[in-house]
């Protein structure tokens, strides 16, 4: 089989990592592959922050699990790099240009043998007064609101699951 068909079928979420930074070769793959996702009209309208200082990544970490409603939880699973993706909401394509980088940036990630999950709850986070704070502190423009966020890490075999079958209907032909 093609190898890109086998990593588009291959590619799982992952929900528990190894308290190990990635190599900076393997996030510099997937960043620039997410740089090369489609964009409406090719404007390239989103923004990848990427994080691996400690400190700054438990502060969003912290922030996210509060909106989830459980301000003691732990959303990254203990994944060493975040990468924020911000799209530009001032742009009807905003949103789908974002979500076309984060699965760029997923798929790379199991292209270069990292695991990864697509985490929510970008967008209430930066629309917060911290999440703003961090936005300024980045050089976000106000326009620009959080898309979604994408952990990076070595994963361990119970942070894996099985694919689930697909379902029946998925595919119509006309």
């Amino acid at each position: 089989m093609n190898q890109a068909l086998q990593n588009l079928l291959t590619r799982r979420s992952c929900r528990a990592y190894k308290d190990e930074q990635i190599k900076a070769e393997e996030l510099n793959a997937v960043l620039e592959a997410g740089t090369y996702a489609p964009t409406g009209m090719g404007k390239q309208s989103p923004i990848i922050v990427s994080i691996q200082t400690p400190e700054i990544r438990n502060r969003v970490e912290k922030l996210n699990a509060a909106v989830m409603g459980n301000p003691d939880g732990h959303p990254f699973y203990g994944a060493p790099t975040l990468i924020v993706v911000f799209e530009d909401a001032s742009s009807p394509l905003g949103i789908a240009d974002a979500n076309l980088v984060i699965g760029n940036l997923l798929n790379a990630a199991n292209a270069v043998g990292l695991d990864s999950c697509y985490i929510w709850r970008a967008k209430e986070v930066f629309a917060g007064e911290e999440g703003k704070a961090l936005k300024k502190e980045w050089n976000i423009p106000d326009h620009y609101e959080g898309a979604g966020n994408v952990i990076l890490g070595y994963g361990m075999p119970e942070g894996k699951r099985e694919p689930a079958p697909r379902k029946a209907d998925y595919i119509r032909r006309i």
